[in-house]
């Protein structure tokens, strides 16, 4: 799980400077500045949570037996596909109905925080 999530985690890190950037200067002047404010939630949100993927990473080669870490990761990674995902998709569409599946994203960021939560408590 180490390099699958390493590998994960540079991914959608790379994304989120690429996405962040696109919005700079491909979007800065077709969407709301409510609309790019959206956006920039999604990319701050997607990159904070690829750095917590790194973590997990980096804890699951020391404690590769370890469930609530590997759930973590999983977490964090519907996380990112859920909340950043409908963020991006509110940001271009306008579509407000995308913006009630954003807290489902949430809800799987605080899931991987109490599962990091839990692997601390049980790590010797």
């Amino acid at each position: 799980m180490t390099r699958i999530f390493l590998a994960i985690a540079s991914v959608l890190g790379g994304i989120s400077v690429i996405l962040g950037a696109f919005a700079s200067h491909a979007l800065k002047d077709r969407l709301s500045e409510g609309a790019l404010a959206i956006w920039e939630t999604g990319t701050k949100y997607q990159m904070y949570h690829a750095l917590a993927l790194i973590l997990i990473a980096l804890l699951i080669s020391r404690f590769p037996n370890s469930t609530p870490l590997t759930v973590a990761g999983f977490a964090f990674i519907a996380g990112i596909m859920i909340f950043s995902g409908s963020l991006y998709a509110l940001s271009l569409s306008g579509i407000k109905w995308l913006g009630a599946i954003t807290p489902l994203g949430g809800l799987a960021f605080i899931i991987g925080w109490i599962c990091l939560a839990i692997a601390a408590w049980g790590i010797d």
